[in-house]
């Protein structure tokens, strides 16, 4: 417990904005807040301007406030002008910064001033309950938390996201699939503290479900039926959402374990990671051949998409890819994928083998249906493609046959280039692969390898797998 606390203390001092900068993040956001009204008025669009999220909430933290102004159009305004007016508002109000185009439900402008960066978000003034669009909830919650959270909650909230950060479970976006925000700061009201969370998390068993406003206190059996994810948390403000809804599996399991590891021996390399090691161009080259497996690496070039939409695509794409292969019985042992977001994506598939053997056994019914068995023999019985069988084995006819296809690299190439759409690629990175592609297997990936960084420290994780966190004394 004294161990636990020493770290968290340590962590604290890091992540809880001084005073100076608390003023710096204030002055920006009511300066940047005014000038979007001052937009609006000569817009002639009736919008209320607020401050939402962290900021609003002092549960942000001192390395990345992340200021998030909420522009909240009246509900008669047209659904599909929503994203285009509201982008259109947020450019002129901020026109001499950075500005980059995002994407969740609909646009929403980030912008870069004065070393911070900044999120502009149309969303609709809705009544609780007549939601137009997902961020008009987030009005509601920066309230809800503002009234139920003190200064010792927000500070527990810190460390939490602050944890979260450091094993990589943070962030709702797409790309991420973790714990937001919001998410942080109902598990700290429910259970109290950072490390009441973690231990709960620690003993985690099968679901977690919370229910903070008690909407479905004698209903249990009916919330289980309405939200079947291993983690439920009711919305306070909508009794009908599960606030951790997009919430990966892997990404909770990875939290309950990086918990359970924190709780023996606390440190705060949990917190603040240490860079991670890349391997050299000979060390990688070793690794492989120390695998036996075979590595095989579908690089696309660029695709004009906004971060949510690609990584949506991408995530669609790589699970088409894996189930085309293991279709015809390449057993996949680890598939992921990677992207600078501009230039360069990357599938990675880890095989048990490149190669498979020139014949398959083909399994045809079993002896107690009968009708189907003469149909069977009927057909194979004189079919010369036939190497062996048919012959009765565990109580059902089997052949074996020639295969169609018996190394990976040579059928996805078959297979993908017309773009895969067929398959289940997404329409964007099916585009992309039409343009154009390349297929490597194992070290044939290296000029990539050494050329960018990022994507070296992706694959060299991919092949150690074990979580840093794990080495952790």
């Amino acid at each position: 417990m004294q161990k636990t606390r020493t770290v968290t203390e340590r962590v604290l001092k890091r992540i809880t904005p001084k005073k100076s900068e608390r003023v710096r993040v204030e002055a920006l956001s009511r300066s940047l807040e005014q000038k979007i009204v001052l937009t609006c008025q000569n817009e002639g669009v009736n919008a209320i301007v607020r401050v939402e999220g962290s900021v609003a909430k002092d549960t942000w933290l001192r390395e990345n406030p992340d200021i998030d102004i909420f522009i909240r159009f009246p509900t008669s305004f047209p659904r599909k002008s929503l994203g285009e007016i509201g982008l259109k508002i947020a450019r002129k109000a901020t026109e001499t910064a950075r500005q980059v185009e995002r994407f969740a439900e609909h646009p929403y402008l980030e912008v870069f001033m004065d070393g911070y960066r900044v999120d502009i978000v149309p969303c609709y003034d809705a009544a609780p309950g007549e939601w137009k669009s997902a961020t008009d909830r987030t009005p509601y919650h920066t309230d809800y938390i503002k009234k139920h959270l003190n200064i010792q909650l927000r500070s527990e909230v810190r460390l939490l996201k602050r944890f979260m950060q450091g094993i990589d479970v943070y962030g709702a976006e797409l790309k991420t699939g973790g714990f937001s925000g919001y998410l942080c700061e109902l598990l700290i009201m429910n259970f109290g503290s950072f490390s009441q969370v973690t231990e709960a998390f620690g003993a985690y068993n099968r679901r977690v479900v919370i229910d903070l406003e008690g909407f479905y206190t004698n209903r249990k059996n009916e919330l289980v039926l309405l939200f079947p994810e291993p983690l439920i948390i009711i919305d306070p403000v909508d009794k009908g959402r599960n606030v951790a809804s997009a919430v990966l599996p892997q990404k909770l399991y990875t939290f309950i374990g990086a918990a359970r590891e924190f709780l023996k021996k606390p440190a705060i390399e949990f917190f603040y990671p240490p860079k991670p090691k890349v391997y050299s161009a000979g060390s990688l080259k070793k690794w492989l051949l120390r695998r036996g497996s075979t590595m095989i690496f579908l690089e696309i070039k660029q695709i004009e998409a906004v971060p949510d939409v690609l990584w949506g695509q991408l995530y669609r794409s790589k699970r088409s890819i894996k189930k085309l292969l293991e279709f015809n019985d390449y057993k996949v042992l680890k598939d992921a994928v990677w992207s600078n977001e501009k230039n360069l994506s990357i599938f990675a598939f880890e095989l048990e083998s490149q190669k498979l053997p020139n014949i398959k056994k083909h399994l045809g019914p079993p002896l107690e249906r009968e009708a189907e068995c003469n149909k069977f023999l009927a057909k194979y019985i004189v079919d010369p493609e036939v190497i062996c069988g048919p012959y009765i084995e565990n109580g059902r006819w089997i052949v074996e046959l020639p295969r169609k296809n018996t190394d990976a690299v040579a059928f996805l190439k078959e297979k993908i280039v017309d773009g895969g759409k067929h398959l289940g690629v997404a329409e964007l990175i099916a585009l992309s692969i039409r343009k154009e592609f390349k297929v490597s297997v194992n070290f044939e990936v290296v000029e990539v390898y050494n050329e960018n960084e990022a994507f070296a420290v992706f694959l060299t994780e991919f092949l150690v797998g074990k979580p840093f966190w794990l080495k952790v004394k």
